[in-house]
């Protein structure tokens, strides 16, 4: 038989779900895999009752149900400070995953360049690679996971058709500055670059730092498409419900392409969410302040257990250095870490272009008990996994 495609023949499976499976099959507390342990919002589920017994259980309009789109553009566009037309600007799409695949093969022919920043959530490369192109990594430089915009600049001198900007980071939780965003803004202009922006942390932001939406910085909404989900603001991730917002005529070609990827999303489920899309400022502070104080818990724990870590702006995501059980490979380390003490991670490199494999992702969107067995089993670490430590 004739060989399988080319362009898929590198592909793995995704390191964060086979974690996921990892953490299942020893029954360590699953913290690779960023999905919540709690329930979504009371009237989000009250209207999913509701909607289970009247008539939306057949195809919505393809690119999203007209009462959604309507109640989208209208929280969407109070946050990021720009009119948008539900009509002409929005497509609603299989979570954000689609949105960034039909993002990317909106603007991308193959052999066109696309800048993705290191670390990044390990989609991005796949996506270039489904969409022919080929990616240009710029290294974010920790601690702060900041860029070097010369070395950025000399990313732009290749001619990219398109730069892919996560803010709020995933994995390293970096949330970008308004000078940062300038920098990127300024150079995408002066050489004619698309922005495609994952936004899905877009609340989850934690103080001093702020969110800025790349459009809405000065002569960028023509060139951005912004890319975000549900999933992580109302804690429905197995939901899939994602969108793209972009100009009209950018948004008119996603919209085909969309049509030919998915047909379209759930239409009980964009029924059943509107609810909250309609919630007003103080859930948005509420949901701030839970995931603060998750953070505060979960980061203390480390540091009782002096075990190295980052400290994310932004998202629910934190790297811990391994650097001291002396292993070479990152997904090693993680499978006796599931297996011996009991607890789920991702392996760092999975997210970075270099060679980094100290690292490992820990993720803590879940419930304060579930954190707290965590960094129970945690305290083991040293003890069950002694063999390779420097």
């Amino acid at each position: 038989m004739k060989a399988l495609s080319d362009r898929t023949a590198g592909f793995t499976d995704s390191v964060i779900r086979r974690m996921t499976r990892i953490s299942n099959r020893y029954g360590a507390v699953n913290l690779s895999q960023g999905f919540p342990d709690f329930e979504p919002p009371a009237a989000i589920l009250e209207r999913l009752s509701e909607v289970s017994h009247e008539d939306f259980h057949q195809y919505s309009i393809t690119w999203g149900a007209q009462n959604f789109r309507e109640a989208l553009a209208a929280k969407q566009a109070h946050y990021m400070g720009h009119p948008i037309d539900p009509d002409g600007e929005i497509v609603v799409t299989c979570g954000s995953t689609e949105a960034m695949m039909a993002a990317m093969m909106t603007v991308a022919n193959p052999g066109d360049k696309v800048i993705v920043f290191s670390p990044f959530y390990e989609n991005y490369g796949a996506d270039t690679i489904l969409a022919g192109a080929e990616p240009i990594y710029v290294p974010l430089q920790p601690p702060a996971f900041s860029f070097d915009p010369e070395v950025l600049e000399d990313a732009f001198r290749q001619g990219p058709k398109a730069l892919i900007l996560c803010n709020p980071s995933n994995p390293c939780g970096k949330v970008f500055t308004r000078e940062e965003l300038e920098t990127i803004a300024y150079l995408a202009k002066k050489y004619d670059t698309y922005v495609i922006t994952d936004e899905v942390y877009e609340h989850i932001v934690y103080a001093p730092y702020q969110h800025t939406y790349f459009a809405s910085l000065p002569d960028m909404w023509e060139r951005t498409i912004s890319c975000s989900s549900l999933s992580k603001t109302y804690s429905i991730t197995g939901w899939r419900l994602g969108y793209t917002i972009a100009p009209p005529k950018i948004t008119e070609r996603i919209k085909k392409v969309h049509d030919f990827l998915t047909v379209g999303a759930a239409a009980p489920l964009q029924e059943a969410v509107i609810p909250g899309l309609k919630f007003d400022q103080q859930y948005y502070d509420d949901l701030l302040e839970k995931y603060t104080h998750k953070k505060e818990l979960f980061l203390k724990g480390l540091d009782d257990l002096q075990l190295a870590h980052t400290n994310p702006q932004g998202a629910y995501y934190v790297l811990l250095d391994i650097s001291e059980f002396g292993y070479e490979s990152d997904q090693e380390f993680c499978e006796v870490l599931a297996r011996e003490v009991g607890v789920g991670a991702v392996p760092g490199s999975s997210f970075f272009r270099e060679p980094v494999n100290h690292l490992i992702r820990m993720h803590f969107a879940k419930k304060d008990e579930t954190l707290k067995e965590a960094l129970k089993r945690l305290e083991q670490i040293r003890s069950k996994i002694p063999g390779k430590r420097i």
